[in-house]
């Protein structure tokens, strides 16, 4: 499916990317990870506006934020509200609450393993990450970033489907859980970052588009719930108010849902609040970032588990309040996978994320290291959740072991007598 939506700095990079492959388009596409008809559309589309690899724009970043504020901004003042937005600028038809009926209770639940749920969250996608200030056990950019990504997809279709007894599934629910960008909210982050936010947004949903087109054509269907986080916010400080439409990845999600508006195999769920919720088979989640459940702090031994933990009660009180209760919580935010989630009690669920160890973790919260992972889980319609997964993305796993040096695959302390 063609994307005309490129800013004219992506495409002149696209360009300039298979002009390095010598004018091979197949390639170039392979060292992008993307599809070779996505990359020729691409190509087509600055040929289209009269660009090549040489090209010098004129309009600076600034300026065309500066421009892309001042069109929300008329935008507002006409309706100032997140409907108008969708409708107006992205050409996308007011939110439904109603999810795709596969996704509702069957009475004939047959020998089906039930729904897959991938959960794909903090990717940071723009980030930089020196193995050198990390104790030498990751490493992310924009390479690593794509290549784990490409993981990510494949390890998740092979799980599905090659080690489930009965591989047999009505579509896919793909979570997408928040801080899908790095964003600029830290002037360390606006220094080392690998590219200027709008850019990076771009080329996040040019891969978040390539990936869900793989999983329609593997699944048939899938169904895409999305909530924020908080590194893709526009602002610096954190809002309460106007949280979603002035987050970068609110944009993301509405690029992707025009981007397949035509493409009946794939729906979104785009709330205007933080929070997202949707039922899998009579069991019903709630999908939020992690980072707004109303408790602060950790501590030095439990780490994390606190904090999740309270919050994650306070919340389940505050909905059941409102008449709104769920089965499962799940956040991402965290950095750790945490699966206290099983049959149809539900529980919590933590995701892992894309990036892995980082500067922040070390050094900032002397967090234990976790390898880069995402969450999968399945859901049955008379068992609840069944199986859960963590899908790790590192196609070399880092360790200070001499890989060279022979081992016995067992050892045994003392002698057997």
């Amino acid at each position: 499916m063609a994307n005309n939506n490129h800013s004219d700095d992506f495409l002149i990079e696209q360009l300039r990317h298979l002009r390095d492959h010598g004018g091979n388009k197949t390639t170039a596409s392979q060292a992008l990870g993307l599809p070779v008809t996505t990359f020729r559309n691409q190509i087509k589309a600055a040929e289209v506006r009269g660009l090549t690899p040489d090209t010098n724009l004129k309009r600076t970043q600034d300026q065309e934020i500066k421009r892309l504020k001042r069109k929300i901004s008329q935008i507002e003042k006409d309706d100032d509200t997140a409907e108008a937005v969708r409708q107006k600028l992205y050409d996308l038809a007011s939110l439904s609450p109603n999810p795709p009926k596969w996704l509702t209770p069957s009475n004939k639940a047959g020998k089906s393993s039930g729904v897959p749920l991938a959960f794909w969250s903090d990717w940071h996608y723009g980030e930089v990450v020196n193995k050198e200030e990390v104790g030498g056990v990751n490493e992310f950019n924009r390479e690593i970033a794509d290549r784990r990504i490409d993981l990510l997809v494949n390890r998740t279709i092979d799980l599905c489907m090659n080690h489930m007894t009965h591989p047999e599934y009505p579509g896919i629910v793909i979570a997408l859980g928040g801080d899908m960008i790095s964003g600029d909210i830290h002037e360390e982050l606006q220094d080392t970052n690998w590219g200027y936010t709008l850019e990076v947004v771009n080329e996040l949903v040019d891969k978040l588009a390539s990936a869900l087109e793989t999983m329609a054509d593997t699944f048939g269907a899938v169904f895409v719930p999305c909530v924020v986080g908080n590194h893709g916010r526009s602002t610096k400080r954190p809002r309460m108010k106007g949280r979603v439409q002035t987050s970068f990845e609110w944009n993301v999600y509405v690029q992707l849902a025009r981007h397949f508006k035509n493409d009946k195999r794939i729906s979104f769920l785009i709330p205007n609040e933080a929070d997202a919720r949707f039922n899998i088979l009579g069991h019903r989640f709630l999908l939020t970032h992690g980072d707004s459940l109303g408790v602060r702090g950790g501590d030095g031994i439990i780490g994390a588990i606190g904090p999740i933990m309270r919050g994650s009660i306070k919340v389940g009180r505050l909905e059941s309040q409102i008449g709104r209760d769920f089965d499962t919580i799940m956040m991402g935010h965290w950095h750790q996978y945490i699966p206290l989630c099983s049959g149809k009690s539900g529980g919590i669920l933590v995701n892992g994320c894309i990036k892995g160890y980082d500067e922040f973790a070390r050094l900032a919260l002397r967090a234990s290291y976790a390898p880069a992972s995402q969450a999968l889980l399945f859901v049955h319609s008379e068992i609840g959740i069944t199986a859960h997964w963590n899908v790790f993305v590192d196609d070399v796993p880092y360790s200070y072991i001499d890989e060279e040096e022979e081992k016995p695959w067992v050892t045994l302390k003392g002698d057997i007598k």
